[in-house]
């Protein structure tokens, strides 16, 4: 093959050959290491790739955690329900319990014409209060022991040296609650300290 034909197979595998654009040559410097302006871009699309994961999975944190809120929130209200859905009906059975106690306070017991009637009266409390007290409905009575704000409403104050001062020296009315909320105070009477004299 003559010199001539070489130098013409030369020049076509030349033309062959892609030519690199300008925007490649411009990502390779000396020694074949990237453009430090290539470098920082691809940098900054890493570090907002980066933020934007990181929202993502802060939305997601915080999405998860209303969920299980609403789902406290939801297992507490059923709770409050289940444990407080009789306290209208028990509030409504106080007066009737009420009732019972009084007539048990008023009737002569030694005499024997009413001797029966007490017996089934006392019979019937002793039933209704049983059955309230399965649906969590405690009675309070508490004679004798400190007074409660929170379980006891005071009808008076009166000195007294059978107690201790701010004690509970009767009761007028027993008080009633429901799984530890209050239906109804104690109606009190609330034992003093004797005054002192302080006159000469």
């Amino acid at each position: 093959m003559s010199s001539k034909q070489h130098q013409v197979d030369a020049e076509q595998a030349a033309e062959q050959e892609p030519m690199m654009t300008e925007a490649e040559a411009g990502t390779e410097a000396e020694g074949g290491q990237p453009d430090a302006a290539y470098v920082a871009e691809l940098e900054q699309k890493l570090a907002d790739a980066e933020a934007s994961a990181q929202n993502e999975k802060d939305n997601a944190l915080r999405a998860l955690a209303e969920m299980e809120n609403i789902r406290r929130r939801a297992a507490q209200d059923v709770e409050k329900a289940q444990k407080f859905a009789l306290e209208k009906f028990a509030s409504e059975l106080l007066p009737v319990i009420d009732s019972l106690e009084r007539a048990l306070e008023h009737t002569d017991k030694e005499n024997d014409a009413f001797k029966a009637v007490c017996e089934g009266v006392e019979l019937t409390l002793k039933s209704l209060l049983s059955t309230v007290e399965k649906f969590g409905v405690v009675q309070i009575n508490p004679q004798g022991e400190p007074f409660d704000p929170n379980k006891h409403q005071a009808m008076s104050m009166v000195e007294s040296n059978e107690v201790a001062p701010n004690s509970v020296l009767a009761v007028m009315m027993k008080g009633y609650e429901l799984n530890g909320r209050v239906l109804r105070p104690a109606m009190v009477m609330v034992a003093k300290g004797p005054s002192i004299d302080t006159q000469a």
